[in-house]
């Protein structure tokens, strides 16, 4: 008998670079402080990444309460 099919979800399937992306975000806010959006892609080389996957990363990691915006804008580590 075949497997069910997955539940529906909103967010579309994490691959293994997303994770590996989040982690490199979180760790450069720990290492530097907080920090703009365009600093922290300036620090990790998001011009080199993939079309759109900074930002999908980011959001990601905000979303996950990994990295939390501030009423300015700025991105800290979680607490």
């Amino acid at each position: 008998m075949p497997m069910p099919p997955p539940k529906p979800t909103t967010e579309g399937p994490r691959d293994r670079q997303v994770f590996h992306e989040m982690g490199q975000l979180v760790r450069a806010v720990e290492a530097n402080g907080p920090v703009l959006p365009e600093q922290l892609a300036s620090l990790v080389g998001a011009s080199y990444w993939e079309r759109g996957r900074f930002d999908r990363a980011l959001a990601l990691t905000v979303g996950d309460g990994l990295l939390v915006p501030g009423p300015d804008g700025v991105l800290q580590a979680a607490p």
